[in-house]
């Protein structure tokens, strides 16, 4: 492990952190950023995905040490102190972790109807942590992959990265586009298209995941919280699902209410 110790914030060798501030940017160049020390050691251990530099404090390099020993290749390693970080990237950066690498290839649509038997779609999901926690269910309940449709969070945002616990590094994702006829390829590939939404008209998914179809090859699509799924999406759905619940409350925000229908065709699938 070689250590390159930095003392000043605008040094050109951390040109780059500063799309912590920038992600565009960093899109642009095909990179992207992670924090923290489980979503830097899972990244670490993913040798699809090339790691160019990290960023730690002290305390995050000792922490780090052995994961940073067996990664292959070895990344440039830049320690600062906290104030240095921050300067570099223009936050407080109090977890004084980040990792740099570049954005893995994209997955193509058609990839994921070839091989996948349980996939996750997302419309218009444009909070980082709502994506984020939508693809730490994904891989906690054995989705196959997670579409997004345009308008979505970019999910390599360090924020979805972040509250996805790495998630998003290892559950493959692919642009569901055009939208929304990706829906019809969906279908067209043999999977049911679920739609998941607060109607009294919608079909419990308790009595759903009783079905053929909750065990078959199986498409969730999920929407924003404030107004849930388009009229458009809605359409092209093949089953509409309802999570019940008691008392005044009709909804749940996207990331519970994700967590609890995949769970649920999780069990059936898993029993299956």
């Amino acid at each position: 492990m070689s250590i390159i110790r930095i003392d000043d914030g605008h040094d050109p060798r951390l040109a780059d952190y500063a799309g912590v501030r920038e992600p565009a940017r960093l899109r642009d160049r095909g990179l992207f950023i992670a924090e923290g020390r489980f979503v830097v050691r899972r990244l670490l251990g993913i040798r699809r995905i090339t790691m160019k530099s990290l960023l730690l404090n002290d305390a995050a390099l000792n922490a780090l040490a052995d994961a940073i020993d067996h990664a292959n290749p070895s990344p440039d390693v830049y320690v600062a102190s906290p104030d240095v970080i921050e300067a570099a990237t223009g936050f407080n950066m109090h977890r004084g972790c980040l990792a740099l690498a570049e954005r893995p290839a994209d997955v193509l649509i058609d990839a994921v109807l070839s091989t996948s038997e349980f996939v996750v779609v997302l419309e218009r999901v444009a909070d980082p942590d709502n994506v984020g926690s939508v693809f730490r269910s994904a891989e906690a309940f054995g989705v196959d992959a997670v579409l997004v449709s345009p308008g979505c969070c970019d999910p390599f945002y360090r924020k979805a990265i972040r509250t996805s616990s790495g998630a998003l590094l290892v559950v493959p994702c692919a642009a569901a586009a055009p939208w929304p006829d990706a829906l019809d390829r969906l279908r067209a590939s043999g999977f049911v298209v679920a739609a998941l939404t607060p109607e009294v008209s919608a079909i419990d998914i308790g009595v759903f995941v009783g079905t053929a179809d909750a065990r078959g090859r199986l498409a969730v699509v999920l929407g924003t919280e404030g107004h849930g799924l388009t009229a458009e999406a809605l359409a092209r759905a093949d089953v509409q699902l309802r999570i019940p619940m008691a008392g005044e409350i009709d909804s749940l925000n996207i990331a519970t209410a994700a967590g609890i229908a995949l769970h649920r065709l999780h069990e059936c699938r898993r029993r299956e």
